[in-house]
């Protein structure tokens, strides 16, 4: 049994994560659900003795049925956010991911049959100059994938408000 890196404590619960930033043909992939109103970036929770490079690379693998490389590391994201609703409701969530832009492969083509907490996960390309008309998380993204970039951005974000 894996083990992720996370803990709740009280009414606080904190979550390593790491994801993927994967785009082809100027669209950028997202997963999405039928229980959640919006879209969100493909990865999910570092599991306990295991590096954030073979997380996200397990995590797209489970999401897509692709195996997709890592070009490198992009934005290291703190997260804080109080979420309502659903499994973390209540909750004052602090989330530190690691993003990696992943190499692209030249096909949307997937073979996605993954669930989260036993729903069923869709996969859609999102074309990245469309992103802003649709509710996607993490909400930085909107921004980044519309310019330039070198090296590795710290982003901070806070939704508690």
């Amino acid at each position: 049994m894996e083990f992720n890196c996370g803990f709740i404590k009280d009414n606080k619960w904190f979550r390593y994560r790491a994801a993927a930033i994967i785009i082809e043909d100027d669209c950028v992939l997202f997963a999405g659900n039928e229980l959640d109103d919006y879209f969100y970036s493909i990865g999910g929770a570092v599991h306990m003795g295991e590096t954030a490079e073979d997380a996200v690379i397990r995590e797209v693998y489970e999401e897509t049925g692709i195996c997709y490389e890592i070009d490198h590391l992009a934005v290291i994201h703190e997260n804080f956010f109080y979420k309502s609703n659903g499994s973390l409701a209540g909750l004052d969530c602090h989330e530190i991911c690691l993003y990696y832009l992943m190499k692209p492969k030249g096909s949307k083509q997937l073979f996605s049959n993954s669930y989260t907490q036993g729903v069923k996960e869709e996969m859609y390309w999102i074309p990245i100059p469309d992103l802003r008309r649709h509710k996607a998380f993490p909400a930085f993204l909107k921004d980044y994938l519309s310019k330039e970039h070198c090296g590795i951005e710290h982003i901070i974000s806070d939704e508690r408000n």
